[in-house]
């Protein structure tokens, strides 16, 4: 019996991180991040349940890593 392997595409590697890391990571706290997010200027969370979010751990850092670049523009 031969086995046969479907290829799938290769996902980088990432992670979800819930809210309070999310504040430590950018300095901002939960009602700025939603202000943000209404505002179209921060990542969306992914929901996991009905009152749970998350967001994905390089959306955020790469968020982190464009306000940077913007004060050293």
């Amino acid at each position: 019996m031969q086995v046969v392997h479907q290829s799938r595409p290769v996902v980088p590697r990432d992670r979800l991180v819930r809210l309070p890391e999310v504040e430590g990571m950018t300095g901002c706290k939960k009602s700025t991040i939603y202000q943000m997010i209404a505002a179209g200027r921060f990542p969306k969370p992914v929901r996991l349940s009905a009152r749970h979010v998350a967001w994905a751990e390089t959306a955020v850092l790469q968020w982190v890593q464009d306000r940077i670049a913007e004060v050293q523009q």
